[in-house]
């Protein structure tokens, strides 16, 4: 799997460090919002123009993983959103382009599957998105627990077992030679 800085919205890549998000209560917004406009020399992008559209052509793929184990609290669910330029290089009003199911916290172990995804075209009447952002809407107050979250190449296709679990060998198993 290709990891790109500027595609991630949390994880071993985000601002040049390790920096996981840890979602304890409420509604909370990744680290990270993906700008997906024109910056850095490359003619300006404010006023709504420049935004890439990443969902047409050879598919990206939106990746969540738990680095940490969750506990307490009673569940977790992801949001991709999108937002337009304001017309001064800001971002817009966002609109929901992809909702996870609610995972219970009980399930939320390390090496467990969030998201695997091809990232969501527009949808209908929404303009085309110059931002993305992932949220982490969690129910009740989670103590621990961390997540990976980025736009990668290539789908994640390592085989998933029944519990949503990387499959192999479970984390912490030591196997004798």
């Amino acid at each position: 799997m290709i990891l790109d800085k500027l595609l991630t919205f949390s994880g071993g890549l985000n601002n040049s460090s390790s920096v996981l998000d840890s979602p304890t209560t409420g509604t909370q917004v990744a680290s990270n919002i993906i700008d997906l406009g024109l910056i850095d020399a490359i003619p300006s992008s404010a006023n709504g123009g420049g935004a890439r559209d990443i969902a047409y052509g050879y598919p990206l793929w939106l990746s969540a993983l738990v680095t940490t184990a969750f506990s307490g609290g009673t569940s977790l669910q992801l949001e991709l959103s999108g937002a337009p330029d304001d017309g001064s290089g800001g971002q817009g009003s966002y609109t929901v382009m992809w909702t996870s199911f609610a995972y219970v916290t009980a399930n939320l172990d390390a090496g467990q599957q969030l998201a695997n995804i091809r990232v969501p075209s527009p949808v209908p009447g929404q303009v085309l998105p110059r931002f993305l952002r992932l949220r982490y809407i969690t129910v009740g107050t989670h103590a621990a627990g961390a997540i990976e979250a980025q736009i990668v190449l290539d789908r994640d296709n390592q085989i998933v077992g029944p519990d949503g679990q990387y499959s192999g060998y479970r984390a912490g198993l030591t196997v004798a030679n």
